[in-house]
């Protein structure tokens, strides 16, 4: 029989993972649309649907992965410094959508679709103005750091789609201290989960 992992190990072995699929499908996206559409004004990224799938499950945790998708942004694109403070801390304002997620329940992100919706748009956008916040703080105009907006429209429909196909998939946008009493009920483990 194998040991119980503690809710601190699971919880470190999800946001291992979730940082796996960040940097692995944000490096992937990067590149491609360097070499395949080097021309094209906008780019795709995953940070937003991983940071928000991340909320709904472990909350705060998710700066992590806000983090990481600004550093493996600005790595790939070869940035300066100030790039990688403008993406690290910007990405960071999605966090502000944590006492939404408590006010609204992560059921209701499963159950009510023009939530979900919303709220996977509402990520990516805080994202974009914590950046050109950021960005202004650091000297940029405000017409230049309204490109954060213009340049990444193509990920609000990515964000959003993924974040819906989440709310669809058992487990995956759930809080999960709920998840993990649900999985260890004896009831669950008989008579099947519900």
């Amino acid at each position: 029989m194998q040991p119980q992992r503690t809710a601190s190990q699971y919880r470190a072995i999800d946001l291992s993972l979730f940082a796996v699929i960040l940097i692995v499908f944000e490096t992937l996206l990067l590149r491609a649309s360097m070499h395949w559409f080097p021309r094209e004004p906008w780019t795709v990224s995953a940070t937003a649907a991983v940071t928000a799938i991340v909320m709904v499950r472990w909350g705060p945790w998710a700066a992590i992965h806000a983090v990481i998708g600004g550093i493996v942004s600005c790595a790939v694109n070869h940035g300066q410094w100030q790039q990688y403070l403008i993406y690290c801390l910007g990405n960071l304002a999605a966090l502000s959508l944590i006492p939404l997620i408590k006010r609204w329940g992560w059921e209701t992100l499963r159950k009510d679709v023009l939530k979900n919706l919303l709220f996977g748009f509402l990520t990516l956008m805080l994202m974009h103005a914590g950046r050109a916040a950021t960005a202004m703080i650091l000297g940029t105009s405000p017409a230049a750091a309204a490109g954060f907006f213009t340049t990444d429209v193509v990920s609000y429909i990515f964000t959003i789609t993924i974040v819906w196909i989440a709310s669809r998939l058992d487990g995956i946008l759930e809080d999960q201290q709920h998840y993990l009493q649900r999985i260890n009920n004896p009831k669950n483990r008989e008579g099947g989960i519900a």
